[in-house]
Parts: C-alpha cells; structure tokens; sequence
C-alpha cells in the first residue's frame, strides 16, 4: 500500500496542485530518504528547474523536471501535501519543495521507507528502478500468450505471482484478493497450472478492479490519503479483502483468511475451489 489506483490518483492530485511550478528551494530532513545522490547534489540540481509533468510508472510516480526525473516511491506510507512556508513543519515531513510562487509540497512518511532518485532524462527508461518492470495492467500487450509464456516455470501460487511487478505492475495485496475473486480463482493454485481461459479472466478483472478503483480515488483501509483529510472510495466496493467471517457476496460461504507466502489473503473456499 498505495498500489497503482492510489499512486495514480496521487499523480493526477499532483498534476492539479503543482504543475508548472518552480523550485525555489529544497529542504532534506532526512538524507537516507535520496538514494542514488546525495542530498545536496539533489538539493543543487532542484532548485531552479520547473515541473513540466508528473507520471506514473507502475508504482512509481515520475516527476519530469525542465531538466531531470525525480523518481519518487510512497511505499507503505508515504504522502505529499501542499501547504506554504509558514506552515509549521510536522513530525515525520523529511522533503520540502518550495516554489516561487509560494506553494510548497512537503513529503511525509512516518516509516521512513519511501525512497526519491535524481536521474537525467536520457536514463530514466533504463534505470534500476524502472528498466525490468513488466507491462501497465491496461497494456494492449497484456494477452493470454505474454502470461503464458511468463506463468509456465513460476510453481508459486497466483496470489504470489500477481504482486511480481516484473510481469504485471501495480497490482499489490488489495486488489490481488479482488481479481482472484473474480476470476473464481483459488489464490494457491500454481501460477504455471493456469489454462487460457482462466489467462484471459486475470486479463480482464485486472484491468476491471483497478479501474473502478481509479475511479474512486484508490482504496482507504488504514492510513492512505491522496492530499490532507481526503480518502479513497473503493473500501466499500471491495467483494473479499478484509471480509474475513462475512458472507460471500455470490454464495453466502464464509470468507476466510490464510496467509499465502507471508501475505495476508482473502478469498471464499466456495467460489474459489
């Protein structure tokens, strides 16, 4: 958490709050936070250049600069605000963006895991980070025959093998337990055991779950806020993840809870053999 419904709602918050503008000034409380510069080389290259776009690569979000990319990932709780100068910093603000015309955006991450990289333009695509991420889940490469072909020597169960970002990106534990459900898939069933048509089910609940949860501004269960005070939408329309010891809602079998390769997983024992 955020997986890519959040982090595209952030994006598309971003876009309308700070598009255009010029940095002014950068403030690192927390040096570990920038990882392939150090502060202060990130702190020089920032000020002066504008945000000219911001974009999304699966869970990263890619701010483009007049004449870099700032990669920047939330991980499990990380947020942007926009607030002014005169704000009191809080506890756990550890990068503040100052603009000229007065805004500034602030990143707060009380873990402390989100991490922010400085590349040139040129090496963006072919950076560590992004270089061997798999396809967007609205790819029109996304067919039957990529997961064949990526599925058949993965023995891990699908539920693992749905949060691998290397053949799908932006799918995490939320919506891994939505699209299975959908599929009618057991979320321990082998990911090399699937045939086409169950293939073709992830395809399309994929692409389904995550839109209507874009739709909705992302999902809200514990901490996840696109801007101060505002949450996702999509918690009320989810079918199985945190529903353990209620009702299926196709066949009324009770939900359960198991743990797939240490992650917590929702699913019907019913709909899902």
């Amino acid at each position: 958490m955020p997986e890519l419904p959040e982090v595209e709602t952030v994006k598309e918050r971003l876009k309308q709050d700070v598009l255009n503008e010029k940095i002014k000034d950068v403030k690192v409380y927390y040096p570990k936070m920038i990882e392939n510069v150090t502060s202060k080389e990130f702190i020089n290259t920032l000020i002066g250049q504008s945000i000219v776009d911001i974009k999304r690569r699966g869970k990263w979000l890619i701010f483009e600069l007049t004449n870099n990319y700032m990669l920047s990932h939330l991980r499990m709780e990380g947020r942007y605000y926009l607030k002014t100068p005169k704000d009191e910093l809080e506890k756990h603000e550890y990068v503040c963006f100052t603009f000229e015309s007065g805004k500034e955006l602030r990143y707060k991450d009380t873990r402390k895991f989100g991490r922010m990289f400085l590349y040139p333009k040129d090496d963006i695509y072919t950076s560590k980070e992004l270089k061997d991420l798999g396809l967007e889940p609205f790819s029109k490469d996304l067919t039957v025959s990529y997961l064949k072909d990526k599925y058949k020597r993965i023995s891990l169960p699908i539920k693992t093998t749905l949060l691998n970002q290397d053949i799908i990106v932006g799918i995490g534990n939320i919506y891994a337990d939505e699209i299975l459900f959908l599929c009618g898939l057991n979320p321990l069933k082998k990911a090399k055991d699937l045939n086409d048509d169950e293939l073709a089910k992830i395809i399309k609940y994929t692409a389904k779950v995550l839109k209507n949860a874009i739709k909705k501004g992302g999902t809200t269960i514990k901490t996840y806020e696109v801007a101060k005070n505002v949450h996702g939408g999509y918690q009320t329309e989810l079918l199985v993840h945190t529903k353990v010891n209620t009702e299926c809602p196709i066949c009324h079998s009770i939900i359960r809870k198991i743990k797939v390769n240490g992650r917590g997983t929702y699913y019907c024992p019913k709909c899902q053999k």
